[in-house]
């Protein structure tokens, strides 16, 4: 069984995680949210800071993906999502995909603050 690691205390992740569970495909998927485990009990001797810092996924045979190749895991496992897996795979695409999301993990802490400031802002 693919198993996807993911913090669910960042309101982007939880969101997007969200959306993946509800498609078809979603329930065959173990979904392991980091926060709620105690440190001893996170799988493959991960630490929990390890697993926070990028997106991680278990593969059915135990092997682990992390960042895009981690994303391409999950999206194989979801028909839905089975295109954008294969188009992933291409080496140009996975190139672009594993800058993009670099990309976002640097930026995530100002992408929550504009979030929160925005949420503060529309409920005064």
């Amino acid at each position: 069984m693919t198993s996807v690691l993911y913090d669910g205390a960042c309101p982007i992740c939880a969101r997007e995680i969200a959306m993946y569970r509800r498609q078809k495909g979603g329930d065959s998927i173990r979904w392991i949210d980091i926060r709620q485990l105690p440190e001893s009990e996170i799988p493959l001797s991960l630490s929990r800071n390890e697993v926070l810092s990028r997106f991680h996924v278990i593969r059915s045979d135990g092997q682990l993906a992390i960042g895009a190749a981690a994303f391409v895991e999950l999206w194989k496992s979801l028909p839905a999502f089975q295109l954008f897996a294969r188009l992933a795979r291409l080496p140009p695409v996975f190139f672009v995909l594993e800058c993009g999301y670099t990309i976002f993990l640097r930026t995530r802490p100002l992408i929550h603050r504009i979030i929160f400031s925005r949420r503060i802002f529309s409920n005064e």
